[in-house]
């Protein structure tokens, strides 16, 4: 077989290997997200192909069946997957090869390294696990990493524009530490969790201060003696006449509402034209992007000249908007608003729209690549040219995989109970229209016991906006 025939049959055959992956993540995963969304979490279990734990999207093999574990009850093992995750956003190593071939191909040839909101996510449900097998010196430890993990991001990120901090991250430690009686580091916590809602959510995403946040510092000032503090913060929130008490025994219900985005992609056109010295420009007027190319040989760079212009592809979100807007906790005959804590979906577009600039830079140089390689096979073979055109073009995707089984949002709150009794709790989800649903759940604590509970409530609505 000749040289040019053996080139032809290997990009024919490339392309057809690739084209199986231009499919979003979410599309070539369609049988479980299908269970999972549907709540058969059993059936979504066993779509996930266990071969998938040594591809380039394990961490969300890891952490997909970590947190459909901790969902079904199983929670020492969903902390088995979840702390395979964890290692692996710990242990990561580049390969090079792959970070190579995706440049000539797409990014999905990569192995997907997680968002930095998912890291913690991992960790935050690793917290939860062990708070309800009642080993909260094992969530502390996932708080202590926590804090190191908080600690990189405000590293990582110096601008005051970009997300540094995780509010309900330090709200979750505050309590787990108020649980152990820990009162001091609880408020160091809370505190540092009002710090970030009201300088950096407050702006990013039109957020408050829960309520409950507001009530777990003001009594954990009290507690630790923090006189002047416990004083300043009820002026600060209008709570003259409060006076912290002690119940017999407490429970913290989290609820997760809805599901996070899911991550697509879109294209933009760029202008190409020849730049100053031996570049090439690409850019979008519209967007008011300008990217410049070096070329060394003339001959490429009046063959990318010639394109005019070239459609590259780059990520983005699709929310899938909330169906139950507000919850509320009965218990004992007084009502529980369940407060918005965490809103993962934002956090998510916030997250994307920070690295957008290195994500325009990598798909652009990842054009200009393809392009200069097309043109120069094009001088040897035209035909064998047109056909990598070809292959370029439909593989031209974007990385399309993130965590899409975290809830949209976290909602919490925080109710006395009686110990020694059951206590039956009454939860009320309401739609924007609509009846609500109920659930009922019944306790039966030790005294000074603190309980936790989570509730998935997986509906939501059509794709309103996407990033």
């Amino acid at each position: 077989m000749s040289t040019a025939k053996s080139l032809r049959l290997a990009l024919f055959t490339f392309a057809l290997i690739t084209l199986q992956a231009c499919a979003t993540y979410y599309q070539q995963h369609l049988d479980f997200n299908y269970e999972f969304e549907h709540g058969d979490l059993q059936q979504a279990l066993n779509a996930l192909k266990n071969s998938e734990a040594e591809s380039k999207s394990r961490f969300l093999f890891f952490a997909n069946k970590g947190l459909l574990l901790s969902v079904l009850g199983d929670y020492e093992e969903s902390n088995a997957f979840l702390e395979k995750a964890f290692l692996f956003g710990e242990d990561y190593r580049i390969n090079y090869f792959n970070e190579g071939v995706s440049y000539f191909t797409n990014p999905n040839f990569t192995v997907y390294r997680g968002e930095d909101h998912e890291h913690l996510m991992v960790l935050y449900f690793k917290a939860i696990n062990y708070l309800k097998m009642n080993q909260p010196q094992d969530a502390l430890v996932e708080c202590r990493r926590l804090n190191i993990r908080l600690n990189q991001l405000t590293d990582k990120y110096s601008s005051p524009e970009k997300l540094q901090r995780d509010a309900f991250i330090h709200t979750l430690m505050g309590i787990i530490y108020q649980s152990t009686k820990d009162y001091n580091n609880a408020f160091i916590a809370y505190r540092n969790a009002l710090d970030v809602y009201e300088n950096e959510y407050a702006k990013m995403f039109h957020m408050s201060v829960p309520e409950q946040l507001k009530i777990d510092l003001v009594n954990t000032a009290y507690w630790t003696g923090f006189m002047e503090e416990f004083e300043n913060y009820k002026t600060k929130f209008g709570m003259q006449d409060y006076t912290p008490v002690q119940p017999d025994a407490e429970l913290v219900f989290f609820w997760h509402n809805g599901l996070a985005p899911v991550k697509t992609e879109w294209g933009i056109n760029f202008v190409i034209a020849p730049g100053p010295g031996n570049t090439m420009l690409f850019t979008n007027e519209s967007m008011g992007m300008v990217f410049s190319f070096p070329v060394e040989e003339e001959n490429d760079r009046r063959g990318l000249a010639a394109l005019q212009f070239y459609r590259v592809m780059f990520p983005r979100y699709v929310e899938r908007p909330l169906y139950f807007q507000t919850a509320n906790l009965e218990a004992n005959g007084a009502e529980y608003p369940l407060q918005l804590a965490e809103n993962v979906s934002k956090v998510a577009f916030q997250s994307l729209r920070q690295r957008m600039l290195q994500e325009f830079a990598k798909g652009l140089l990842r054009a200009a690549l393809k392009k200069v390689t097309e043109q120069s096979l094009r001088k040897k073979d035209e035909g064998l040219g047109a056909l990598l055109g070809v292959v370029n073009a439909a593989t031209e995707k974007a990385d399309t995989r993130n965590w899409q089984t975290l809830p949209h949002s976290i909602f919490y709150s925080r109710i006395p109970l009686v110990s020694g009794e059951k206590n039956e709790v009454k939860l009320k989800l309401l739609p924007g229209e609509g009846s609500g649903t109920d659930y009922s759940f019944t306790y039966q604590p030790q005294k000074g016991r603190t309980l936790f509970h989570t509730f998935s409530s997986l509906e939501s609505l059509a794709p309103s906006y996407s990033f």
